[in-house]
């Protein structure tokens, strides 16, 4: 369970974000920057192009534009401070999480299912639902501080933390090792052996536990062709790339089935 308090008025207007700034880099929303909403849609595509059987969960494919679109001060742009280049977003939700409610096996779409829902209303948690860093940006910390700046728009919202369903970045070359065993593993040093948890770690979040049907992605065989070789198996679980798990293909009902699992990660504001 989590510690919840509510720490803004009910029904009152979260305060806007004010841009957040290193020495070299921008963090702000797309609330104070429409002008660059299109601009991170399209890298958040660019960066996940090779995972996009994920934009086909049914939360994604009803929700996920529309919380975009109704969440500006969610989402987050981060631009060089020279340049003004665009090198990094993120976006995130807020929600209403009940003290007594344990976070759900669900993860990632029943975030976007219950933000949908409940529209901002009386939210006590912000949801985490993606950072998007290109490649040629990484390992420069922008991740990190993408994490830090969801923390501070759940202080701006009145809300006691971020929820995140963090998808674990070693994760896919150990598909057939369960989650609960995988978060278990540690590297030479002690440290959890995976490098986008310990990120997360490092930047104060707390492990929470595995939602082992974060994401559900369920298709027509034929629509798995690009990730999987699909028509080399008879059915049963392949590997699929890119995947956490393998995916499940049923002859008889000509469906390919992939259902991912997080691990929950819970960062106090």
């Amino acid at each position: 369970m989590l510690q919840i308090v509510e720490r803004r008025v009910a029904g009152s207007r979260p305060a806007k974000i004010s841009p957040v700034k290193t020495e070299r880099f921008i963090v702000d929303t797309c609330e104070n920057r429409p002008d660059l909403f299109d601009a991170c849609v399209a890298l958040e595509n660019e960066v996940w192009d090779d995972l996009a059987f994920l934009d086909y969960t049914d939360a994604h494919h009803a929700h996920y534009e529309e919380l975009l679109e109704r969440h500006p001060e969610c989402h987050l742009c981060m631009t060089e401070a020279d340049t003004g280049e665009l090198v990094a977003t993120g976006m995130c939700v807020p929600l209403n999480l009940p003290n007594d409610k344990a976070l759900p096996r669900e993860g990632w779409d029943w975030i976007v299912d219950t933000a949908s829902v409940q529209k901002g209303h009386f939210a006590n948690v912000i949801g985490a639902l993606s950072i998007s860093v290109p490649e040629a940006q990484r390992h420069r910390g922008l991740a990190r501080d993408l994490i830090t700046a969801m923390s501070i728009v759940a202080r701006l919202h009145g809300c006691s933390g971020v929820i995140a369903p963090v998808r674990p970045s070693a994760k896919r070359d150990y598909p057939l090792v369960e989650m609960t065993e995988y978060v278990s593993w540690q590297d030479d040093r002690g440290r959890l052996f995976d490098p986008w948890l310990r990120s997360h770690v490092a930047a104060g979040g707390v492990l929470k536990g595995v939602c082992d049907r974060s994401m559900v992605v369920e298709q027509p065989i034929a629509f798995w062709e690009e990730w999987a070789a699909v028509y080399d198996r008879d059915e049963g679980f392949i590997p699929l790339r890119g995947g956490l798990a393998p995916l499940f293909v049923d002859r008889r009902s000509g469906v390919g089935s992939y259902v991912e699992p997080n691990v929950w990660v819970w960062h106090a504001a």
